[in-house]
């Protein structure tokens, strides 16, 4: 398994090294695990909107069955089945990454997805879907002509009737139309849940898109907290815009920033914020499934220092007493218990210990290993996660 293991993940040899120092010898059955789906997808059911079980019932009487999680009373799953063998045809359309990572639990292949499209199908043929390491994650049937790629801009290219795991297409259910539901991993639900958060308080989401974490918070407090959500580009504004509206949420104040000056841009809120949900871009080694990456140890070095930066900031806007609760979906050291140890030792913060402990491993270093949460795909069979609970002093 270990060769074929690095066929898919080319890492160099001191991240490699790093990621041993988390795993030891199961880092072959982690990077096992992250090549599949979980074997549970995730909904977070919009209790603003609807109780859970409402939401489930009406699904079932389409014949669509949802699962209540034992663990939040908000969550919800569906099985996911696989893996199934896909039909190999003669002609092959080549998808990114991304878009390979969404065929493999069976959604459709749009246009701007499609990379290259080889054999000599026309539309209406059978193709098979292949990522850009030539894996075959579905098979369907061609929906443009081979000769419009590099010309349409949006459009269905293929209707996947086979994929590599099945399971229900979230997107196509009439309660996610209507805002009833939204996909979200349980450990990033499980954040929001750590951070406490009440009406009446300030509460600040410094890397908010897409909008998981905020529009969770928005639910825990009834939409009776103050509450701000920043995210840098206009892009990831408006899709947060988007899924707020979708979810039909209000009063939530939404500014386009470079969190890392909040403390500079956004002077008036110095000192003055009950609670921060700090949630930064990381190297995303926990996120599955993933067909295939690429990363050196630079690259987490890199991210670490970037996720430095956020510190500050956090710091000045939090009141005495402040809560900062801090996730990422990586599992290196770099970016989690090092970075933590970092962050204590420059500022006035202290590592909180995380009560909520109905599911998650403790952390790997000692000093912080009983106050941190860790989730493992091949342990919990969840996306790889880290979740730390500071406090300002």
């Amino acid at each position: 398994m270990i060769n074929e293991c690095y066929r898919f993940f080319k890492y160099d040899s001191e991240l490699v090294e790093s990621l041993r120092h988390v795993y030891g010898s199961d880092l072959e059955k982690f990077f096992e695990a992250i090549r599949k789906p979980g074997k549970r997808l995730y909904v977070r059911v919009n209790t603003i909107l609807a109780n859970r079980d409402y939401v489930v019932e009406s699904m079932a009487k389409k014949n669509i069955f949802a699962l209540k999680d034992p663990i939040l009373d908000e969550a919800i799953y569906f099985n996911v089945e696989g893996p199934f063998d896909v039909p190999m045809e003669k002609s092959l359309v080549i998808v990114d990454k991304r878009t390979a990572e969404s065929v493999i639990l069976g959604a459709n292949v749009y246009v701007p997805g499609v990379l290259k499209i080889l054999g000599k199908a026309i539309v209406n043929d059978y193709v098979t879907v292949v990522s850009p390491m030539m894996e075959p994650v579905g098979w369907g049937v061609l929906k443009i002509n081979p000769g419009s790629i590099g010309k349409l801009k949006k459009g269905l290219a293929v209707e996947i009737k086979t994929s590599r795991y099945r399971t229900i297409k979230i997107r196509e259910l009439e309660e996610y139309k209507t805002g009833l539901l939204y996909e979200q991993s349980l450990p990033a639900m499980i954040t929001s849940v750590i951070l406490e958060p009440k009406p009446g308080e300030t509460i600040v989401d410094m890397c908010a898109a897409p909008g998981g974490k905020t529009t969770h918070i928005y639910q825990l407090t009834r939409g009776r907290a103050k509450l701000y959500a920043f995210d840098h580009s206009k892009s990831k504004i408006n899709k947060l815009k988007e899924e707020i509206r979708r979810l039909k949420m209000r009063n939530i104040t939404v500014h386009k920033a470079d969190s890392r000056y909040l403390h500079i841009d956004y002077s008036f809120l110095k000192g003055k914020v009950d609670k921060i949900i700090l949630d930064p871009p990381c190297s995303a080694i926990g996120v599955r499934p993933k067909l295939y990456d690429e990363k050196k140890y630079s690259d987490i070095i890199n991210f670490a220092g970037y996720q430095f930066q956020f510190f500050k900031p956090a710091y000045e806007l939090l009141r005495k007493n402040g809560i900062l609760v801090y996730s990422t979906c990586t599992i290196t050291l770099e970016e989690n218990e090092n970075l933590l140890g970092k962050i204590v030792g420059k500022y006035r913060f202290d590592v909180e210990k995380i009560s909520f402990r109905k599911i998650g491993s403790p952390g790997v270093k000692e000093e912080f290993k009983n106050y941190v949460l860790r989730f493992h795909p091949h342990v919990h069979d969840t996306p790889g996660y880290f979740i730390a609970k500071l406090r300002k002093f």
